[in-house]
């Protein structure tokens, strides 16, 4: 996707979509010159379709030849903020995609350069759609070239938006394909094909997962006649880093739930279970193009969870890779297993901070909804970061308490702890879990369950996977 910028008036401007952002109760305003155009009746029109501005609202009508666009939207910036903004730019994406249109131009007012990258990036969020599956006869176009008017470039181009933007759309590829084509084995190779440059990736089998003794991914993994893997992507930068930093994935490819088994309906979008590590590997396509100067690990543990003959069991203890050993209470609690392996293997890199991110708990979406992050951290000063992060980035995390008295329900009876703390709590006490292998150093936990995946539209993204928290990962790593 091409992004330029525009001189030409409103009017003036010939292309397949003219889009309009309009500040919220500032509607005569926003249409400059085009009222005009239009014999004074798209003011008219506006407010007898109750068109106020609402951020990510929008109204759409051909233009009969009053101007150079073949059609114009008008989208709502609300108060003109960074969320409202991304919010505008995003329904236009999804607009444009909806009708074919392969050329636009977008005219959101002067907005500040800092905020001009986010606007890039929601276009494209807006934009995607995962039809590789459809006819060819029911697939639209993508937008192929957006001008953008009424405002300045940036002193550093589109790069890094088109970076980060090209990162989120690798992830929701990955989250979005079927479990047939997705699996640990296929999912390690989406990271090696980025193996180049200044990125380099390690990946151990089944065997070197079991000599290493990483019981959690060994054990979750072998009900499935796809073993797993076990991933390691460094991106070293150019001199010196200021800073160490680890991501850490979630990588169940497909969740059944094991022998706890899922219902049919909880699991048919189980293929999502593996969002945490979409990120990641979108990240690092992201970072592996901007080149930021700081050191970056992203790992992951790909499994699929499988019910057989073969699979772990209720009752089991599992030998960590931390030297712990777990009690199995429910196999459908099987990420945290996971992360434990790799979360340990990071406490051995020498990093400042350590963040993981994976759809674990149902009970994150129960408090915070579909929308929203769980944040999970001890830190305060690491917690502010990804919070600013977050809010640049306009995604959406909320800090979540991790009390010491909740370690109590996943004690141990036969083993050091158990994976499972009880029916309440559940999103804390799986941190809780994480926080028993995350070592010493500054470490956060993101429960994505909520906004990693749609069942079907949200807003402005497609149904499927959202790519969530790249953008927020990409600003967090960038930003000193």
């Amino acid at each position: 996707m091409n992004f330029l910028i525009g001189t030409t008036s409103l009017e003036a401007t010939a292309t397949d979509l003219l889009a309009v952002g309009v500040k919220q109760g500032e509607v005569a305003q926003a249409l400059q010159g085009l009222d005009a155009a239009f014999g004074n009746k798209l003011s008219e029109t506006l407010a007898a379709d109750e068109f106020e501005g609402k951020a990510g609202s929008g109204k759409a009508y051909p233009t009969f030849g009053h101007v150079a666009a073949k059609r114009i939207l008008f989208v709502g910036i609300g108060d003109g903020s960074p969320s409202g903004l991304a919010k505008a730019a995003g329904r236009v994406g999804s607009i444009a995609r909806d009708h074919g249109v392969t050329q636009l131009a977008l005219h959101l007012g002067r907005v500040p350069a800092k905020d001009l990258s986010l606007v890039v990036e929601a276009i494209q969020e807006g934009n995607y759609r995962f039809d590789k599956y459809k006819p060819e006869k029911e697939r639209k176009p993508a937008l192929d070239t957006v001008v953008l008017l009424g405002t300045e470039k940036p002193v550093d181009g589109f790069g890094k938006a088109s970076a980060v933007a090209a990162g989120q759309s690798l992830a929701r590829d990955l989250i979005n394909e079927p479990a047939g084509v997705i699996y640990p084995e296929t999912l390690a190779a989406q990271a090696q094909a980025l193996a180049s440059g200044r990125i380099r990736v390690t990946v151990w089998d089944e065997k070197k997962i079991v000599a290493e003794g990483m019981g959690g991914i060994a054990g979750v993994g072998q009900g499935s006649e796809r073993p797993p893997r076990f991933v390691h992507m460094t991106y070293t930068p150019p001199g010196t880093p200021r800073a160490k930093l680890c991501i850490i994935g979630k990588g169940v490819t497909f969740d059944s739930g094991g022998l706890s088994l899922k219902t049919s309906a909880g699991m048919m979008t189980m293929r999502c279970d593996m969002s945490g590590s979409a990120a990641v590997i979108g990240t690092m396509r992201a970072l592996k193009e901007i080149e930021p100067d700081v050191e970056v690990h992203g790992i992951f543990g790909a499994v699929e969870n499988m019910p057989s003959g073969t699979s772990y069991k209720l009752g089991d203890v599992l030998k960590m890779y931390s030297g712990k050993t777990v009690e199995i209470h429910n196999t459908d609690a099987e990420g945290r297993l996971v992360l434990a392996d790799c979360l340990h293997y990071a406490t051995k890199l020498g990093v400042d901070a350590t963040v993981d991110l994976a759809t674990l708990t149902g009970a994150c979406v129960v408090a915070l909804g579909e929308e929203v992050a769980g944040l999970f951290t001890p830190d305060d000063t690491l917690a502010a970061s990804l919070q600013g992060a977050a809010a640049r980035a306009s995604e959406q995390i909320w800090r979540m308490p991790l009390p010491e008295s909740y370690k109590e329900k996943i004690k141990g009876e036969w083993g050091s702890i158990k994976n499972v703390g009880g029916p309440d709590g559940g999103a804390i006490t799986a941190a809780l879990f994480l926080a028993e292998f995350a070592g010493d150093r500054p470490w956060a936990h993101l429960d994505i369950a909520g906004p990693a995946f749609y069942d079907k539209a949200h807003g402005h993204l497609a149904a499927g996977g959202t790519g969530v928290m790249v953008r927020t990962l990409v600003e967090w790593i960038t930003t000193p």
